[in-house]
């Protein structure tokens, strides 16, 4: 197996070729937080770790990358909105992936939400996959809403040899998110 260091995010591109247009936005948010200097924010980013697949490449291209990139991910930070597609995107594959053969913990990020005490209060926007697997034993999950404090800690501390996750509904306390300035 190899080295998993790096956090695996994933998120729908939702068939746009402009990246303004998709989830992507939050990606490049990430990508932003992890190169200012200004914020104390690292990301090990597992997409930069193999080469770039392209939009045209091929499928079975596009799943070895997957699978090349998910074997060095120590966990998965998943991006999910409103627009997230219930099935047929490769996000379905990368979480399918993630659960069944990597067994990854899952962060589950919602831009949407500006904090979440109750897991189900988003499950409309999960994709078929994730929904089919969240209440089986063993998926390790917590549910966040996109914030810098949530991701940085969440990625520091859910991983494959990090601290477990007790099922697929877990979520930041009441007292954890007013302490991050989530809820007034």
């Amino acid at each position: 197996m190899a080295n998993r260091t790096g956090t695996y995010v994933a998120f729908d591109g939702l068939g746009e070729a402009d990246p303004t247009k998709s989830d992507f936005k939050y990606y490049a948010t990430l990508q932003a937080w992890s190169a200012s200097k200004n914020i104390q924010f690292s990301l090990i980013n597992c997409h930069e770790k193999t080469y770039a697949v392209r939009d045209t490449s091929k499928r079975a291209t596009l799943y070895a990358r997957i699978q090349e990139r998910l074997r060095a991910s120590k966990n998965m930070l998943v991006i999910l909105t409103s627009k997230t597609r219930y099935t047929g995107s490769v996000l379905s594959y990368e979480i399918e992936q993630a659960i069944d053969t990597y067994k990854i913990p899952l962060i589950i990020a919602c831009p949407e939400f500006s904090s979440i005490l109750y897991v189900d209060s988003h499950s409309e926007i999960w994709p078929k996959v994730l929904k089919d697997c969240i209440n089986d034993t063993g998926i390790e999950a917590i549910h966040i809403p996109f914030a810098k404090v949530c991701i940085l800690d969440a990625i520091t501390r859910f991983y494959v040899n990090g601290e477990h996750l007790s099922s697929g509904k877990s979520y930041y306390n009441l007292e954890t998110q007013t302490k991050w300035g989530l809820i007034q």
